[in-house]
Formats: structure tokens, sequence, C-alpha cells
């Protein structure tokens, strides 16, 4: 499959930076004629996009570990539509992988941190973690195996060494929340520079934190009022918070569900609007909320 699209004469790529921002100008030069001699990734995103948000720094992470074997470029569909006609997308995030001026790969909406590295590797062939990457997976073995001190230790260790790493900072939070401390996982929070504050990891943390604060109503209380009246949305939603502050996900989610089966507009749809909330704060790549998007798709369209 070729693709043309304006030659224009925009700047090369600075030497070393991996990721760029491109127009319909640049394209030829930046993504056609660079990838023949690396493998250059492109990213279609808008401002608008959610997914676009989770997906674009873990991209990014990924390329940068390449240490050059690949190239990245960012392309804003809101302000350059004619390469998303070009490449016949129809749902953002979309990835492309160009070699040797041709399409080789791609794939559409947010993934996990296992399957973009997977999808490098098909360009570049195995390459093995990296210190902190290897770090950094250990942590997240202890944080499911409930060691959260353990966790909270290696975060540590990591950020002594980047102290950006927005994995880190928020497994680290995430850990502290566990262990009881969320005054301390705010502080931290709050001492953050605006950009790493901003990446959708920090904030996914501080909605966890906006839900633990929200769910402090009594849990035996709000069950018997569910048990005795199905159709209580409200105390259906407040259990939800509940069960969310106590990191009973599933069961969050289901009862927002129930909520959204029964009536689905209660209340200008409060139980949509908390779930959303919920998959925020959970993550893209959590098996709650992937199991929770299934669920309320079939309530939703039932």
């Amino acid at each position: 499959m070729a693709l043309i699209i304006g030659e224009g004469d925009a700047a090369a790529p600075a030497k070393g930076a991996p990721v760029k921002d491109v127009t319909t100008a640049g394209f030829q030069a930046d993504v056609l004629q660079e990838s023949m001699q690396q493998p250059v990734i492109v990213d279609l995103w808008a401002p608008w996009c959610g997914p676009c948000k989770q997906l674009g720094p873990i991209l990014e992470k990924a390329v940068a570990a390449t240490k050059g074997k690949v190239k990245m470029v960012k392309i804003n569909i809101d302000e350059e539509p004619q390469i998303a006609q070009a490449l016949r997308v129809q749902s953002i995030p979309a990835v492309f992988a160009f070699d040797q001026g041709q399409p080789v790969d791609g794939f559409v909406g947010a993934q996990p941190e296992s399957q973009i590295k997977a999808f490098i590797e098909r360009l570049t062939g195995p390459m093995g973690p990296s210190p902190v990457d290897q770090a950094l997976e250990q942590a997240a073995a202890a944080m499911e195996a409930k060691q959260f001190e353990q966790a909270a230790a290696i975060y540590q260790q990591v950020m002594q060494h980047e102290p950006d790493n927005a994995d880190a900072v928020a497994g680290l939070c995430r850990a502290l929340i566990a262990l009881g401390q969320a005054e301390d996982a705010r502080q931290l929070l709050e001492a953050l520079d605006d950009e790493l504050s901003a990446d959708p990891r920090i904030v996914s943390v501080k909605t966890q934190l906006e839900l633990l604060a929200e769910g402090g109503g009594d849990m035996a209380a709000l069950e018997a009022k569910v048990a005795e009246n199905g159709k209580d949305h409200e105390a259906r939603i407040e259990l939800a918070k509940a069960y969310a502050a106590a990191d009973r996900r599933d069961d969050a989610i289901d009862q927002l569900i129930a909520s959204i089966t029964i009536q689905r507009d209660w209340n200008d749809e409060a139980a949509k609007k908390q779930l959303l909330k919920f998959f925020e704060a959970f993550g893209p790549t959590d098996p709650a909320t992937a199991a929770g998007r299934r669920k309320l798709s079939a309530a939703w369209f039932s």
C-alpha cells in the first residue's frame, strides 16, 4: 500500500529526539522517507480523546527504550484530518508502524504496556527489559500479592533514579493508599509539577483518592437498604462508592450496572457517570475496567 501525502519542506527531526509532532506537509519526509532508515510509529490522536492521553505516555516510553531503533511521530487528527482519511482511520487512538515507506503493522485503542512492547519488538526484534522496567514489574507483582510495604520500597528506589517516572509515582501512591497512608499519597501528589500531575496515571490515582474520600458510608447499612429496596438508586451508588473505597472493584461496578439496568436515566444518568469515574480510577487496563465496560455496553444497549 503506497501512501503519499504532501511533501512540504518541514524541518527534519531533531537529532536523538524519538517523538515529534508532524503535520500533513511533513508526513512525506518525517514518516515515509524516515522509515527507510528505521521504523517509524505514527500515533493518531485528538485532544478530546481520553484513551489517547492514556496511551501516549506508555507508547513514548516504549519507543524511548529502543534507543533510536524506532522513531515516533504524533498527529493531531483534528488539525490534520487528511492523514486519518488516507489511512482510513475510523477510531482513535490509532497507531501505525511504517517500515521502508509502507505501513506494516498497527492497532486501535488503548493497550496494556506488555502489548505495546510486543508491537515494538515486532519491528526491532526482542529487547530485554531495562533495570527500571524490571523493578517496576517486581513492584507490580508485590502489589498483586498485597505486599504493599515491599512494593512501596521498590517504587521509592525507582524514583531515586527517575523522580518523574509516572509509573513509579502512581505505584507508590497506590501502595501508600493500600497501607492506610492516603494523606501521605495526597501530599506526594500535591508536590508534583504541572506536567507530571496531568499524566493520566497520576490523574487516575487522584480519582482513587477522591473515591476514597467519598466512600465513607456504612457498608452494612447500605447493603441492608439495597436488599430492602432494590430501586433505591442513591443507596446503590453510595454502596458502590463504599465497595470501591474497600477495593471491591467488581462489587462496586455491579451495583452501578444494576442501577443502570433498572433505570438508566435516574438523576441525569448518575450511575453511569459514577461508573466512568471508577474506570478512570482503576485504569484502562485493569481487569475490572475491561469487564465493567463490557457490562456497561450490554446494559446500555439491551
